[in-house]
């Protein structure tokens, strides 16, 4: 395994532009969310809230009833419907808020569609089980408790003397995508045997919805940049939304002394565009 690489805001900074006049919403970026579910409806409210604020042109709820009313509720410029309609899609986010045990039949198969697609896709929660053959470019994004199921389902035991940046290099390479693992530090594992590591961060983020937030962030920033590395671009996600998680705990000065204060998903997500901003400073 290669070592480690600690990902900057500089390098963050070269996945962010700022729109010109040849831009319209297309070339922004377009990102489709196939998320949420009866019992955690939230989980797309908060992937789709961060597409935008993340800076996205166009993004789309794939979905319907009490899910999509949640999200048009507040997000009214979203595109919600069954279908995907003809816009092209930069990149997919799937899995936030739903539960493989809860999956019907249709469910799976417009997943496995989406994975067998080209367009990116983000792969989160619900959906990590479905990762494994996938043919579209893909970043899975688990937390460390789904990382040992994602781990064990593949057969993959932890070596003796191998620590957990080996590991997720290796269920990167197992799986054939990216694998990025939550953590007060973020580790992004790629194929190839690269490993990046993003610092940038508060322990105040550790808190439910955050990672819906990441998710969405994560669309994005690969919808945005179409043809870059995966590993790259969700790295350059995860830089971001640590500082807007920095930005809204009150922790982004440089005073050690200054603890901050707790925060909410929906606070990271709206601290966003600053964090953009700060990138493009």
């Amino acid at each position: 395994m290669d070592e480690a690489r600690i990902w900057s805001r500089g390098d963050t900074a070269g996945f962010f532009r700022a729109p010109g006049p040849a831009d319209d919403k297309y070339s922004r970026g377009v990102v489709a969310l196939r998320t949420g579910s009866e019992s955690y409806p939230g989980a797309a409210v908060l992937g789709v809230e961060a597409a935008w604020r993340a800076g996205a042109g166009f993004v789309r709820f794939v979905g319907e009833g009490r899910v999509a009313d949640a999200v048009l509720a507040r997000r009214p410029e979203t595109v919600v419907g069954a279908g995907t309609g003809r816009s092209g899609i930069g990149a997919w986010v799937i899995g936030s808020g739903t539960d493989p045990a809860e999956r019907t039949a249709h469910e799976e198969e417009a997943l496995r569609r989406i994975l067998a697609g080209a367009a990116p896709v983000v792969v989160d929660a619900g959906a990590l089980d479905l990762a494994a053959g996938a043919v579209a470019p893909f970043v899975v994004t688990p937390h460390a408790g789904e990382f040992s199921r994602l781990q064990k389902g593949l057969g993959l035991q932890q070596g003796v003397g191998e620590g957990t940046e080996d590991l997720v290099v290796r269920v990167a390479r197992t799986l054939g995508g990216t694998v990025l693992l939550k953590g007060a530090r973020t580790l992004i594992g790629d194929p190839s045997g690269a490993l990046l590591r993003v610092e940038e961060s508060t322990s105040w983020l550790a808190t439910a919805g955050t990672g819906d937030v990441l998710a969405g962030v994560i669309g994005a920033v690969l919808a945005a940049n179409p043809g870059r590395g995966v590993a790259e671009a969700t790295a350059a996600a995860a830089w971001l939304h640590g500082r807007a998680a920095r930005i809204a705990s009150g922790t982004a000065s440089q005073d050690a002394s200054d603890p901050g204060h707790p925060v909410v998903a929906l606070d990271v997500a709206r601290a966003l565009p600053r964090a953009v901003g700060d990138v493009l400073a």
